[in-house]
């Protein structure tokens, strides 16, 4: 059977009907609400929520978007509404590291990752990746230098744009987006690097922390902006290491966390349960 529940997804300022406004429209729309969460962030003053719902009496999505604009309009909300069983169209740029990749793909294939891949734009030749099965995902090799920049960016936004993309995902991509394509993505890209940053920054960084003796690595899943490594963090992971774990083992436990805090955000957006709220976002779990 098909799945019909369905989610609206809201942020406005924060004042008194808002609940109300929203659970009329729903219910006067044949909505059945079957899950809700909401945040008032008081330092913001806004306010956000996450609503699911399914249909009784025959209510009609496209109806009901309608009769929702008045009641959006009227809060000055940012909003969405869709079914849970629509997925996103992904792009996953990557480097020579490629352990995130092969997660997010294996996690689609096997249904945990609502999406459609759009593709995989690497720096590195295809044949980085021999021992992956891409099964017919389009593979684009565009390679970048500093005299390059432009232009390849320039081929990206291209793909972005004729695929239809809505959400890229960063996968261990080590060159730095321009502050004019971030801007072009704001909300819609996320990277996940290590946790150490600002610190130990450039080559090898594991290595630098292993010799600072650090006793926590981790990992930050986060959507991009101009501001290098400081978009709003969607999710984070630590693990404690101790003195006999060698920079090696720092690389491969560094390695899980990244993998899982990335899936775990990516699923999260893909939901619908991530929203933006200035430099931070509001993250209603499942």
């Amino acid at each position: 059977m098909p799945d019909k529940r369905y989610f609206l997804s809201l942020s406005c300022r924060n004042r008194p009907g808002i609940v109300a406004a929203v659970a009329r429209c729903l219910f006067e729309g044949g909505g059945n609400i079957q899950e809700a969460h909401q945040h008032d962030d008081t330092e913001t003053g806004k306010f956000f929520a996450r609503i699911g719902f399914n249909f009784v009496n025959g209510g009609d999505l496209d109806d009901l978007r309608t009769r929702f604009e008045p009641v959006a309009a009227a809060f000055e909300m940012d909003w969405f509404m869709r079914p849970v069983a629509q997925p996103l169209n992904v792009l996953v740029l990557v480097s020579r590291f490629d352990h995130c990749l092969a997660d997010i793909l294996y996690r689609w294939r096997i249904g945990e990752l609502n999406m459609t891949a759009a593709g995989i734009v690497s720096n590195y030749p295809r044949e980085t990746y021999q021992h992956h099965d891409f099964d017919g995902i389009p593979f684009d090799y565009l390679p970048i230098t500093p005299a390059t920049k432009a232009a390849q960016e320039a081929q990206l936004l291209q793909i972005i744009e004729d695929r239809q993309v809505d959400l890229v995902i960063l996968a261990r991509y080590m060159q730095v987006l321009s502050p004019t394509l971030a801007a072009r993505l704001a909300g819609r890209c996320i990277n996940i690097h290590h946790s150490f940053l600002p610190g130990f920054k450039g080559a090898k960084p594991y290595h630098q922390a292993h010799e600072r003796g650090v006793k926590l690595i981790g990992a930050t899943a986060h959507y991009v902006t101009g501001d290098l490594d400081e978009g709003p963090i969607i999710e984070q992971d630590v693990e404690r290491v101790t003195h006999h774990d060698t920079p090696e083992t720092l690389v491969r436990k560094g390695r899980d966390i990244e993998r899982r805090v990335l899936a775990r955000a990516l699923a999260w957006h893909l939901d619908g349960r991530v929203i933006l709220n200035g430099r931070k976002t509001v993250v209603f779990k499942d």
